[in-house]
């Protein structure tokens, strides 16, 4: 069983940056992961995904201003977010899968592991 705990969110300004930091109770290596986000009153979204390998997976409007990252070691997956907007403001998750395909199609209901999530707020 995986566990997921993200830190690293807050209030920001349109234009800051923030990097929001996710610790997973396993082997990195072992799994596709990703961050999603949900604004109030929307669906779920994906925003970036890493797979075993480190190939990385960008929403388009987030590529460009986004980075997602691991650290195989400290078993934390990291996504540094810049030029931050008004509609980036969401609950931001970390989600684990076991299957390669989750990486690329970038469902959610591919992944079966997910952390608590972690607020943004841009005004």
């Amino acid at each position: 069983h995986v566990q997921l705990v993200e830190s690293g969110g807050g209030s920001v300004q349109s234009g800051e940056s923030l990097r929001l930091s996710c610790i997973v109770s396993g082997d990195l290596s072992r799994y596709c992961l990703a961050w999603f986000r949900q604004a109030p009153g929307e669906k779920r979204e994906g925003v970036a995904a890493m797979d075993s390998e480190g190939e990385t997976f960008y929403a388009d409007s987030m590529k460009g201003r986004f980075t997602i990252a691991k650290d195989n070691a400290m078993n934390t997956l990291t996504l540094q977010m810049n030029s931050l907007k008004l509609e980036d403001t969401a609950m931001y998750y970390c989600a684990a899968a076991t299957t390669v395909v989750a990486c690329v199609t970038g469902n959610e209901r591919d992944f079966a592991y997910w952390g608590q999530g972690t607020q943004v707020t841009v005004s």
